[in-house]
């Protein structure tokens, strides 16, 4: 009612309080309009007027809470442990009463906005939870002792993890608080009367829940719900850390992570609680898009709109149509959908999660205004209907009496006027709400033909009409095909999946249909959702993401590849989601920054890791091979992504490697000719096309192990001492070992050592002295040639440094050019004869005239004969970027510099195409006709000799 028209109760109460504290008018006006709005604050302050001198000291603080334990220390005296129970409960519900009115009195005289008020109301209940915590415990361990854990004998301290609004400072002025108790491990008290630790914390909670929710004459404190803890109402109170993970990883619920996405610790041991919260993290928050859980909240969303619908909920502020409960939803959802992946997500306050879902792009800027603004009406209208007589409801009062004192809380001149703006915040609530979680699928009618189609539901001869008029182009063979694999699947379905893929395949065999390729593209698509049935969640996604399905549909028309690499690991199918990172592959420093992220999840555990490393891998080639299909990366960028994905994965690699071997054996140590004691080094070099920055889709990684070890006193500094060349070994076989080992993930790389001294027949490890002895002393022509190309990869610096002398000294030795010339032609005429011959009227881009290896042939000649005069062409190891040193050089003519650097880029651009079409590299003979004959042109003009050739090959 208005303050106008006191009751005459309240006026007496009100006259009394005046002439008592004798009041200036501004706060006779706030004293009038609380004692009209709130029958709970005329009450206490009709038990107890002194009340009101604790109002008045306070409307001047920042905060409501910012003389509190001032304020407690007031009632309980210096030593609250010194009270007996009964006393130490009546004074916190004294605590509580006063504490409530004062957030009361700064709330509804405005002194406060919404916000400040849930934080005050959440932080009095931090603070009465605390209290009560620490003098039960104290009580406890008098009788039983201090809990220990059980391997080390440490002191174990209580938990208290607060959910919901408790747990998001968000805490609404007569709500309960839902809370769940945890400690660490397992173990048992050390006093005289021995408990095991979980019978202790059993017991204190149920002590806490007691000093809290029990209703005496001076009321309660917080009704407390434990409902949320594991197992719910069957579970212990009270559970270790190991116990609540393993749970929530075998046993949490969809509903359970929504839970925990506010959850805080609000009291005990905060620090070892923030272990827990991180031992979580993975199961609140997943790496991968969840679109399972997206159709699970679907469900929630249509449970929502059924409660909604019923008459009872019309009036409710919180789960009514436009309520609180349908904003919280939008922001949760997204949170669960993509808090893993956007660590701004995984925020307990909705309004900073609404702020980042616009920056984002995922809400408009005017949607987040209009529920930031629906939230503060909608939790100020709560609070202020709850303060009326200081109980948990959300439903609008249906006496006029009640309805006046509503409508003056909120500052209205009466009923209607309220109700008509609180409407509008529900309308425009409800309407966003709606269109949000839209599901993509409405679109389509009831009564959709393709849907028939999938079913069976038509006969055959209007099956084959709807495919036809779809746009595929044999649709009897394409109908064959979707009827032979429902009836092979359909066994295999549970009721979920055939339901999704219900929904999933009208608008899949739509999008299959705009390419016209009959069943080529179905028949992956379907091997993909055989793959993929068991994880719903998967099938999931394509249903509740259609710019991420026909992403899909593209990929799997482009590229056979492609879709066979989906199909084994559906898992990088969450790449699809944003096209932005599908289409941008990040540069060498984004991933090295994105692999160390990932490896840091595991630290220690190998096997985590090497599934890490090719997940990685995968998902890395999944972007340049998606950004390659739609020509978004010219073919030396291609090439440049898949190295820089080597690069990175051999730099984790050796560094883990490395780690490993030295902890079983401590640092290798060695002695220099002076006498000084140095840490060797190891470096890894790369030779063939990682050396030439010239990767491609499945390339294997031509490797070489060099260290800088020398002296007698060449032994490793641990407790299980080895020589310095054992140690290096062992490091090199654990890198060949994680890139080669095959795991359920598959394999990063096929290694090939062939290439270092002596070959299969040397050492694993060379040390940098013996590789230069090699290099210059004993190293065939081909494998000079091979050492154009070589370039250090990872390792020790010393090590690089060194490799780059020796590199620089034996490829700008002076050389006999006839004798070089002949063993260069020599050893390509070898390599043609043990190659595959291809077959006439055909050739293959790499091994035959005029292709690929011809021209690298041709640049390691003019290189080798070359570099003593002009050494800057081996500044370089990738074949374009030599040649044009060469044209700068003067060793070869504009001209022939672009002809053979054309030819070479376009050979490999249809390797790497015809790769991606799951295709070889054999093409029709005409198809590079021209260049082929230029390239043997150019071979035969420098080198005065044509390029070999089988003896078939002769015209």
């Amino acid at each position: 009612m208005p303050d106008s028209e006191l009751a005459e109760r309240d006026q007496a109460l009100f006259d009394r309080l005046v002439d008592t504290f004798s009041l200036k008018p501004d706060t006779q006006a706030a004293l009038a309009h609380v004692i009209s709005c709130s029958p709970f604050a005329a009450n206490s302050l009709e038990r107890n007027p002194d009340l009101l001198t604790v109002f008045l000291k306070t409307q001047h603080d920042p905060t409501p809470f910012t003389e509190l334990e001032q304020r407690f220390t007031q009632l309980f005296g210096n030593d609250p442990n010194a009270l007996e129970p009964p006393e130490f409960a009546r004074r916190l519900r004294l605590l509580r009463r006063q504490e409530m009115l004062i957030i009361a009195w700064r709330d509804l005289t405005g002194i406060d906005d919404t916000n400040t008020t849930l934080k005050a109301l959440s932080h009095f209940a931090d603070f009465a939870i605390a209290q009560a915590l620490d003098y039960h415990q104290n009580r406890l361990l008098k009788r039983f002792g201090q809990p220990r854990l059980a391997e080390n004998n440490q002191p174990v301290y209580p938990v208290v993890i607060g959910m919901g609004k408790l747990g998001g400072n968000e805490l609404n002025y007569s709500s309960d608080i839902d809370l769940i108790f945890a400690y660490e491990s397992e173990g048992e008290t050390d006093g005289r009367r021995s408990i095991s630790n979980a019978e202790f914390f059993i017991r204190l909670g149920q002590q806490l829940i007691r000093a809290l929710n029990e209703v005496t004459a001076e009321g309660f404190v917080f009704r407390v719900d434990m409902r949320l803890r594991p197992y719910g109402d069957e579970g212990p109170l009270a559970l270790g850390f190991d116990a609540i993970e393993i749970y929530y990883t075998t046993q949490g619920r969809e509903w359970e992570r929504y839970a925990w996405i506010k959850a805080r610790v609000v009291a005990g041991d905060k620090n070892t609680g923030q272990t827990l919260m991180q031992l979580l993290r993975p199961f609140v928050y997943r790496r991968y898009l969840d679109f399972g859980a997206f159709a699970q909240l679907r469900e929630i969303k249509r449970m929502i709109e059924r409660e909604m619908s019923s008459a009872a909920m019309q009036n409710n502020i919180k789960l009514g149509p436009g309520g609180i409960r349908e904003i919280e939803f939008i922001g949760q959802l997204f949170q669960l959908l993509r808090g893993g992946r956007e660590p701004q997500l995984q925020a307990r306050s909705l309004l900073h999660v609404l702020d980042c879902l616009q920056e984002m792009g995922e809400l408009e800027a005017d949607v987040v205004a209009d529920l930031k603004s629906a939230y503060d009406f909608l939790r100020r209208t709560e609070n202020r209907l709850q303060m009326q007589y200081d109980q948990q409801t959300q439903t609008l009062p249906d006496n006029e009496q009640d309805r006046a004192r509503l409508a003056a809380a909120m500052n209205y001149e009466n009923w209607p006027e309220f109700l008509d703006a609180l409407n509008q915040h529900r309308d425009r609530v409800h309407h966003h709400f709606t269109q949000v979680l839209r599901l993509p699928n409405d679109e389509h009618d009831n009564d959709d033909p393709v849907a028939d189609v999938w079913k069976a539901t038509l006969p055959q001869a209007e099956r084959v009409r709807v495919l036809g008029e779809l746009g595929f182009a044999q649709p009897e063979q394409v109908d064959t095909v979707i009827q032979a694999w429902r009836a092979e699947q359909s066994p295999n379905l549970n009721n979920t999946v055939a339901r999704r893929l219900d929904d999933l395949m009208p608008d899949l065999l739509r999008d299959i249909a705009e390419y016209r390729d009959d069943s080529a593209t179905l028949d992956r698509m379907l091997d993909l959702l055989a793959a993929i049935m068991r994880r719903s969640v998967y099938v999931a996604l394509l249903i509740e993401q259609p710019q991420a399905r026909r992403q899909l549909v593209r990929l799997f028309h482009a590229s056979p590849w492609i879709a066979a690499l989906l199909t084994q690991h559906p898992i990088l199918l969450d790449e699809l989601i944003d096209p932005e990172t599908l289409y941008s592959p990040p540069n060498k420093q984004a991933l090295a920054r994105e692999l160390d992220e990932l490896m840091k999840k595991c630290p220690n555990d190998e096997e985590q890791a090497l599934d890490e490393l090719r997940r990685f891998k995968q998902l890395a080639t999944l972007r340049v091979a998606a950004a390659d299909i739609v020509g978004a990366l010219p073919v030396m960028r291609v090439s440049d992504q898949l190295t820089w994905i080597a690069e990175v994965i051999l730099d984790v690699v050796v560094k883990r490697a490395h780690e490993q071997i030295s902890k079983r054996h401590g640092l290798p140590s060695a002695v220099d000719e002076h006498g000084n004691t140095y840490t060797p080094g190891f470096a890894v070099i790369g030779y063939g096309k990682l050396g030439g920055i010239e990767l491609g889709y499945g390339s294997d990684l031509d490797l070489v192990f060099l260290h800088n070890s020398t002296g007698d006193q060449a032994m490793t500094t641990g407790k299980r001492v080895i020589d310095n060349s054992l140690f290096f070994a062992r490091v090199a076989q654990k890198v060949i070992h994680m890139l080669s080992i095959r795991t359920p993930a598959g394999v990063l790389y096929e290694v090939d050592t062939r290439l270092r001294p002596d070959g299969v027949g040397g050492l694993l490890v060379s040390s940098i002295r013996a590789y230069e002895h090699y290099q210059k002393e004993n190293a065939w022509t081909w494998e000079i040639q091979a050492l154009c190309r070589a370039r250090f990869i990872t390792g020790d610096d010393d090590v690089a440094k060194r490799f780059a002398q020796i590199r620089q000294q034996v490829l700008s030795t002076p050389r006999d050019q006839v004798k070089t010339l002949k063993e260069v032609v020599s050893m390509r005429g070898k390599m043609r004869e043990n190659t595959d011959k291809t077959p006439s009227g055909f050739f293959h881009l790499k091994q035959d005239v005029g292709g690929i290896t011809d021209i690298e042939f041709l640049v390691q000649y003019l290189l080798l004969t070359n570099a003593h005069d002009c050494q800057q062409i081996l500044d370089y190891t990738d074949n374009i970027r030599q040649l044009e040193s060469m044209l700068d050089c003067g060793i070869i003519s504009e001209a022939d510099c672009h002809k053979l650097t054309q030819a070479y880029r376009n050979l490999r651009d249809a390797g790497h195409r015809r790769t991606l079409k799951g295709r070889d590299s054999v093409v029709e003979d005409t198809v590079f006709q021209d260049q082929r004959d230029q390239v043997c042109e150019i071979w035969q003009r420098l080198l005065n000799t044509p390029p070999p050739m089988q003896a078939s090959d002769a015209p």
